[in-house]
């Protein structure tokens, strides 16, 4: 099973990569899969370096709002 969450994307190179935003943690990912759906400002889901699926910001940010209560509430628990 695989977990992933929404980056956002900040900047696209000319070679079709991607550097995305998770939470303040920012990774390269392939948009060979996406090449012609994404811009700028688009969030998208990654697995294994590529660009997998165009995430909606408003899913996004729930999605994101959810990793921030957990990372919170172990947080607390540890």
């Amino acid at each position: 099973m695989c977990v992933a969450f929404p980056g956002k994307i900040v900047e696209i190179d000319e070679n079709n990569f991607a550097t995305v935003d998770i939470m303040g943690v920012k990774k390269k990912v392939s948009l060979m899969i996406l090449p012609d759906r994404v811009k700028i400002g688009d969030f998208v889901i990654s697995h294994a370096g590529f660009a997998i699926h165009k995430v909606e910001k408003e899913e996004a940010e729930e999605s994101l709002e959810i990793l921030k209560e957990l990372i919170n509430e172990i947080s607390e628990n540890d």
